[in-house]
């Protein structure tokens, strides 16, 4: 049996500016084990993939099973995370935008309550939001911190670009 924490997973951290103010979406996992955690609890849209299978594939994919959305590019590489259980998540971030209420998630079955013998189907996800940075860096995992570090210091990097560009005649 392969160990779930061998097992790489790729995700994409959608973006947005609103007001002048980086935005980022995350999402909450679904199931009983979550319902109760908030804050250290969110993710971005990730899920595992196959050796052989190409990530970044695999990180569009997973985001439409967990959003119901598809996203667009182009895709922007972030640096891998290793989470605390040892499962690394290849990230990238991608501008667009997204309504949170037409979230639409894959389900799992569950054992629920534990040794009932009644399987239960949850949602992968049970809700999405936009948060801009102060807030993301509360509720999102701790291990996943530096995808929010990378998208700001890519992002600022290439307004900066844009801004020392000369103007199109």
């Amino acid at each position: 049996m392969t160990d779930r924490r061998s097992k790489p997973s790729a995700g994409i951290l959608l973006f947005r500016t609103r007001e002048g103010l980086l935005q980022v979406f995350l999402v909450h996992p679904g199931g009983p084990f979550w319902t109760r955690k908030d804050d250290g609890a969110w993710s971005i849209p990730k899920g595992e993939y196959e050796p052989g299978e190409d990530a970044l594939q695999a990180a569009r994919r997973e985001f439409r099973e967990e959003t119901g959305q598809e996203p667009s590019g182009p895709f922007l590489p972030l640096q891998a995370v290793k989470q605390a259980g040892g499962k690394m998540v290849t990230a990238w971030a991608a501008e667009g935008d997204l309504d949170p209420t037409q979230l639409r998630s894959n389900t799992f079955s569950l054992e629920w309550p534990p040794k009932s013998g009644r399987l239960q189907s949850f949602p992968e996800v049970d809700r999405g939001a936009w948060f801009e940075l102060p807030h993301a860096r509360r509720k999102l995992l701790a291990a996943q911190l530096p995808l929010l570090d990378a998208l700001a210091a890519a992002v600022s990097g290439n307004l900066r670009r844009h801004a020392a560009d000369p103007p199109p005649k």
